[in-house]
């Protein structure tokens, strides 16, 4: 049976390749995005050009805290889903922008809850949370049911935020409520900030990169094909009514090693300049997925690997004109 999903942040990496999917099932979908200007709008208008086209797509342009933009995305028709990825993105920056993080990430989720319960009280909401909630670890893998009182960042602190408030439009309104917790989302479109990405592009134009700290520090990268699913199960499985839920490929890898990755697919050695760590960066990132493949039947498909290969493969098919936005980055 076909649904109506609306995506907040639709144009993005994570949202784009969600919104392919919707789509190839006969959903209906209906999205709000800002195209701010954290990186090139013209890379996220790319992203959706096959969706404009679309007789099932419709967007809004606007901001998830304005009201005029709500009201233009509710006045359409109720829901039945909702997949909340709207955000200001990224650990470094919200350093020295902490007050505009906690307005977007947290004044405007609240207004999408308002609007939900108000609107379509009976929708299943996929919020966008982030394993930075868990904070510096090391050693064994995160669980949902770890404390997460410890953020490293106010990106981190806002995601954590992000998840009581909605646990309090739950609690409150009933709603229907699964956070799922990212864990560093790689693939085609990725965001042009984020290592795998930044590094491909120096890469493979000669440039050095610059790696922080020693080179021993691990992530859980994960397919973002492999995220897709997990939010569409997130959508349709047998929800208590509010719950967390990692999404991650529960596999660690070394930061040199992702650079190793990256040299052998693209076929070029990286020049690295080491840098001290950085404020807001965690050591250890790595997912438990028990529950995941317990009550989603969630099962990453995607190596590491052949993710990057992907990637690499991505990366060198963009046409002249995608190009040059990349350049401009």
């Amino acid at each position: 049976m076909a649904r109506h999903i609306l995506v907040t942040g639709g144009a993005g990496f994570i949202g784009s390749h969600l919104i392919d999917k919707l789509l190839s099932m006969g959903d209906t979908v209906s999205v709000l995005d800002n195209f701010n200007d954290y990186y090139s709008p013209e890379k996220k208008r790319h992203n959706i050009q096959a969706h404009l086209k679309h007789p099932q797509y419709r967007i809004v342009e606007g901001d998830i805290r304005d009201d005029a933009s709500l009201d233009a995305v509710f006045n359409h028709g109720t829901f039945d889903g909702i997949v909340h990825l709207a955000a200001m993105a990224g650990v470094r920056p919200s350093l020295t922008q902490a007050a505009y993080y906690m307005d977007v990430n947290l004044n405007g989720t609240q207004k999408l809850l308002d609007r939900i319960a108000k609107h379509c009280p009976k929708a299943r909401l996929a919020f966008g949370s982030s394993s930075s909630v868990y904070g510096g670890r090391s050693g064994e893998s995160f669980k949902e049911t770890d404390r997460v009182d410890q953020p490293f960042s106010p990106y981190a602190a806002s995601k954590a935020a992000g998840e009581l408030i909605c646990y309090s439009a739950h609690h409150t309104s009933n709603l229907q409520v699964v956070c799922l917790r990212f864990f560093t989302v790689f693939g085609p479109r990725q965001r042009p900030d984020l290592a795998i990405h930044k590094f491909c592009k120096l890469i493979s134009s000669g440039q050095p990169i610059e790696v922080y700290g020693d080179g021993t520090t691990k992530r859980d990268y994960t397919f973002v094909g492999d995220i897709v699913d997990g939010i569409l199960s997130a959508l349709t499985y047998d929800t208590p009514g509010y719950d967390i839920i990692n999404l991650g490929r529960s596999e660690p890898v070394v930061l040199m090693d992702m650079i190793r990755c990256l040299e052998k697919h693209i076929g070029k050695s990286a020049e690295i300049v080491h840098m001290p760590m950085q404020m807001g960066d965690v050591p250890f990132t790595y997912a438990s997925i028990e529950k995941a493949r317990k009550v989603l039947n969630y099962e990453p498909k995607v190596s590491f690997d052949e993710g990057i290969k992907r990637f690499v493969d991505w990366h060198k098919s963009l046409t002249p004109a995608a190009q040059a936005v990349e350049l401009r980055a």
